[in-house]
């Protein structure tokens, strides 16, 4: 059995984040970081990113890597990034174990 990801990524969420990557014409890495604010205390932030830093958590799938640094890590530990299209619209989300709760946008939560 192998060991529980720090964090994940969805091969959904990863063919998105390569097909945005090329469109752009900048490398396959995702970073995903928690800032302070939104409805519920903690927003996501994501965003493609020229490399990856020294202190960055990777995780990799079909040739994309997604990156937290380590202080998000705390707050998403555990967590995976999926990429879900429904009536609503099309969006990252980052399925987190660590949220105590969350709030309609998807995007805020609190621990």
């Amino acid at each position: 059995m192998s060991e529980p990801r720090d964090i994940d990524l969805t091969p959904s969420a990863a063919a998105r984040v390569a097909a945005i990557a090329a469109r752009q014409g900048k490398p396959a890495i995702l970073r995903l970081s928690v800032e302070g604010g939104g409805c519920a205390g903690f927003q996501y932030r994501f965003g493609l990113a020229d490399g990856v830093e020294a202190e960055d958590t990777v995780a990799e799938r079909d040739g994309v890597t997604l990156v937290v640094d380590e202080i998000s890590l705390d707050l998403v530990r555990g967590a995976a990034v999926d990429f879900v299209e429904s009536l609503g619209g099309a969006a990252f989300q980052v399925r987190n174990p660590n949220a105590a709760s969350g709030c309609g946008c998807g995007t805020s939560f609190s621990v």
